[in-house]
């Protein structure tokens, strides 16, 4: 486990991070991309019908919130994250360079996606599509996962051209 004083967050972890933080405030990460490159087969999918979720990627940039964590609670905080975030080796931890909106260059722990995984995909867009509208698992539909992070990064005052079109089509068809 990566001992991080702040953690980037660019997916469930902006709108649902389940721990507490004495600091949140945007930031950008260079070098990687929010991407949706990981299969999910339990959280937002089934074996059977396989959700995806996202993961930072090689190449681009990334806007996400960044959270500084409270120095008492730090170790249980963090490993709480590890259990939620890094359960089947899906995910890389990494402490990358973040800026933050205010100026301050900061180092974050984040989660790659482990180009290694079989979980690990890239899909074309028709078939992400229909994953993203028809899949759901453990944590509830992928459809919501996809909505809660673009409104969440929206109401911080980012726009994510990627996310808003895979939103427009997927809340434009009707659910099976």
């Amino acid at each position: 486990m990566v001992l991080a004083d702040w953690v980037f967050a660019y997916g469930s972890l902006i709108w649902n991070p389940e721990f507490s933080s004495v600091e949140s405030m945007l930031g950008k990460v260079h070098g990687l991309h929010r991407a949706f490159c990981l299969r999910s087969t339990r959280f937002r999918g089934t074996p059977e019908r396989p959700g995806v979720v996202l993961g930072l990627d090689h190449g681009g940039s990334c806007i996400g919130l960044a959270y500084r964590l409270p120095m008492e609670e730090r170790r249980a905080i963090l490993s709480q994250i590890y259990e939620r975030e890094m359960t089947g080796g899906i995910y890389l931890d990494r402490c990358v360079n973040v800026r933050l909106i205010d100026g301050r260059s900061i180092q974050a722990l984040t989660f790659i996606a482990n180009h290694q995984h079989e979980a690990y995909e890239r899909l074309d867009e028709p078939t992400l599509i229909e994953r993203l509208r028809d899949c759901s698992g453990q944590r509830g539909h992928n459809r919501d996962y996809l909505v809660n992070t673009e409104r969440s990064l929206r109401t911080h005052g980012v726009r994510d051209r990627m996310l808003q079109r895979l939103v427009n089509e997927v809340v434009s068809r009707p659910c099976p």
